[in-house]
């Protein structure tokens, strides 16, 4: 089986690629795996020992057409039988094709595009209220004077945030022109204003079978993140209420696929600050206690029978750190001339 990851990019703002690959070919060593690349220069394509071929992709922004003239290459010259897509700039165009896939014999395992949009900060109220959790208080703003207004109602230390994209604390009205200006030109309307709110940072990873029922649950707190915000070391826990959020997230939307809840909590208070339609940078955590969702995925996606349990151990900690790999400059140029490595 040739399944291909994207999201190769195991820096210090690591995409979660390499911890899909490593959980598949850690549950059935046969699997052979892709590496997506979208930059000759990601790690993921020099890691031999997870990564079996990589293959160099056009941008999203150039289009559907070319990714998927691209796949249908490497289905046709290597092999390949399903795509776990893990980037945010790419996802909408592979579930808006994911059937055009499927006829070409490429499986997937994604949300639907109203699923999809649940992501949307703008709709993370109403998904607070339905789930009964909070959501912090947030204004949309679409000009300047919107803006002077809602950072006078919700006060300073605030956080500017694009609705799909990019967050940042602001302590004055000028910083916070100057982060809806640069959001807004890269990413359009609208920006939201949102106040702080105070309590652990807990984040839960889990995927759903499209009809309401968990393929397993891990929830983390983290501990210490680098500047990009991306965890660096973090500890499972069994937050009872947190996970139930989580199963009823599952059952009342019915999610089809990977996904990852981010929240902040305060004792039993759980206010949601953002869902990730996707698996997150630290999926392979989640496999190194038991729970070893991109290979539940996979065996949905294959209709094969597979462990649903949603047991695993607290108190686990993930400690991520770096790590240099000496390759040759040959690849390098292969990739950067041919557009793939031999595998």
């Amino acid at each position: 089986m040739i399944i291909a990851v994207s999201g190769v990019n195991d820096t210090d703002n690591p995409g979660p690629g390499i911890g899909v690959a490593r959980s598949l070919k850690e549950a059935d060593s046969s699997i052979k795996t892709v590496g997506l690349s979208y930059d000759v220069q990601d790690p993921g394509n020099f890691m031999d020992f997870v990564i079996d071929k990589s293959y160099v992709l056009t941008y999203p922004s150039q289009g559907w057409e070319p990714i998927f003239n691209r796949l249908l290459y490497i289905k046709e010259s290597y092999g390949l039988d399903a795509v776990i897509p893990t980037l945010d700039a790419e996802l909408p165009s592979y579930i808006k094709y994911q059937d055009d896939l499927k006829e070409a014999g490429i499986k997937t395992f994604l949300p639907n595009l109203e699923q999809f949009e649940l992501r949307s900060k703008e709709n993370l109220g109403d998904i607070s209220e339905a789930l009964k959790i909070s959501y912090p208080k947030t204004k949309k703003v679409f000009n300047i004077d919107q803006l002077k207004k809602a950072v006078n109602e919700i006060g300073f230390p605030c956080v500017v945030k694009g609705n799909y994209y990019k967050a940042y604390k602001v302590k004055s009205l000028p910083e916070a022109v100057y982060y809806f200006t640069e959001i807004s030109n890269e990413w359009g309307f609208p920006i939201l204003v949102q106040e702080i709110v105070n309590g652990d940072e807990l984040n839960v990873i889990g995927a759903g079978d499209g009809k309401g029922n968990l393929l397993g649950l891990v929830a983390i707190k983290k501990m210490t993140t680098t500047h990009l915000g991306k965890i660096w070391n973090g500890v499972t826990i069994r937050h009872e209420k947190l996970l139930k959020v989580a199963e009823d997230f599952v059952a009342e939307y019915k999610w089809r696929g990977p996904f990852e809840l981010e929240c902040i909590v305060d004792e039993d208070n759980i206010i949601l600050i953002e869902i990730n339609p996707r698996f997150p940078a630290w999926v392979y955590f989640a496999t190194g206690v038991g729970v070893n969702l991109p290979k539940r995925v996979l065996d949905v996606m294959f209709d094969k029978n597979s462990d649903m349990s949603g047991d695993y151990e607290s108190g686990k900690m993930m400690v991520r750190y770096t790590y240099e790999l000496i390759t040759d400059i040959e690849k390098l140029s292969e990739l950067a001339t041919k557009g793939e490595s031999n595998g």
